[in-house]
């Protein structure tokens, strides 16, 4: 294995520090309670699609990043920059609004489980985006990819059960709102599968880049949901919503929850940075590195959160969830080939791997899930 640079350490030690930063900074956000708009009693800070709002303007500012990135290229003897062919950009507007979508179901389930589930739970995309790439796709999985996929179900029943058995023990959320919130984030991630297998036929039928791909994005889901707080702000949804008047989304009792705390504003600001660097990060690493190393600092990056969570009280230890995170990692590690290296030293075992690579496609990792695809990391 080749030396890294100090250049790639640092790419490296972005992504991971600004992904765990995306998700701590949201839950941080969530745990805050400050008066609103009137002289009323302080309330908690639940303000899922306001928040959504802010991590689209971070994917957003990847655009300025993109031409930055060009414009520096330029003055280069050689260029070495592909800007991609010209695209019409309403291209994006389907899988933006997938974005969108699962962005803000995930941002309600944030407020209703902890940190570290609700990062562990976004492995389910490996199922769905799995079956959708056969249905839709014409992929054929191999057999480890399956096995990767029964393997992932397994992890999620597991973090499921955790939850179950620590939501008995836990003061901040109620059981019923726990497993609400892990079932959401599940649900959200066939959306996003969705979304990914729109962005595979766009960007490599058009050839663009994949920071200009996420800051189309991020301007599609920063205007649209943005027009969307307005009827949000008049839509009564009785005790599904924590806020003051129980409308779907009150941003006034948001800026005013802000001006009485500022330090909301910091943990909004952490979230918009951090996906703006996780981003860039991200697709440098795999440019830089290779998209297999993007993926083993995106399992890390769940066991930083889950680290920093129990370092600040914000949830309880309990054995079950590091079972279910160490499984979702092998189910993970399986689907996208992580396996092949290891096995290919063993004599009797280079062989079936051989014929394996034979039958992937070319550059599966890089298009699919392999985190070289234009999917807003985080999306939270």
């Amino acid at each position: 294995m080749m030396d890294w640079t100090k250049y790639q350490l640092f790419l490296a030690g972005l992504m991971l520090t600004t992904g765990s930063l995306n998700t701590l900074s949201a839950k941080w956000a969530d745990m805050f309670s400050a008066k609103g708009c009137h002289d009323g009693p302080k309330h908690a800070f639940t303000h899922p699609f306001v928040q959504a709002v802010g991590m689209f303007l971070g994917e957003f500012s990847c655009i300025a990043a993109f031409y930055m990135l060009l414009c520096y290229d330029r003055r280069r003897p050689e260029p070495k920059v592909n800007p991609g062919q010209s695209f019409n950009p309403l291209l994006f507007f389907p899988p933006a609004m997938c974005d969108m979508t699962a962005t803000s179901i995930m941002y309600v389930a944030l407020n209703m489980t902890s940190a570290s589930s609700f990062q562990m739970l976004r492995g389910a995309v490996i199922i769905f985006t799995g079956l959708l790439s056969v249905a839709f796709l014409g992929r054929r999985l191999l057999p480890s990819q399956w096995l990767g996929i029964f393997i992932t179900i397994l992890g999620l029943v597991i973090v499921g059960l955790a939850d179950f058995f620590s939501g008995h023990k836990d003061d901040t959320h109620k059981l019923s709102d726990v497993l609400t919130g892990d079932l959401l984030i599940i649900m959200a991630q066939i959306i996003v599968s969705v979304q990914m297998v729109l962005e595979e036929k766009i960007v490599y039928k058009h050839d663009v880049h994949p920071l200009r791909a996420v800051g189309t994005e991020g301007f599609f889901g920063f205007f649209v949901l943005s027009l969307l707080l307005i009827p949000m702000y008049f839509i009564h949804v009785g005790n599904f919503s924590d806020n003051p008047r129980q409308v779907l989304e009150d941003a006034l009792d948001a800026f005013c929850q802000i001006g009485h705390e500022p330090l909301i504003l910091l943990a909004l600001l952490g979230n918009t940075v951090s996906i703006a660097f996780f981003n860039f990060a991200g697709i440098s690493v795999t440019k830089e590195i290779s998209a297999t190393t993007r993926m083993v600092l995106d399992s890390l990056r769940t066991l930083v959160i889950w680290v920093v969570s129990l370092a600040l009280g914000w949830e309880q230890f309990h054995g079950l969830q590091v079972l279910g995170f160490l499984v979702l990692l092998v189910g993970t590690a399986l689907y996208n080939g992580l396996h092949r290296p290891l096995l290919a030293r063993i004599p009797c075992c280079a062989a079936m791997v051989n014929t394996e690579e034979q039958e992937d496609s070319p550059g599966e990792s890089e298009r699919l899930l392999g985190d070289g695809s234009v999917q807003a990391g985080d999306q939270s």
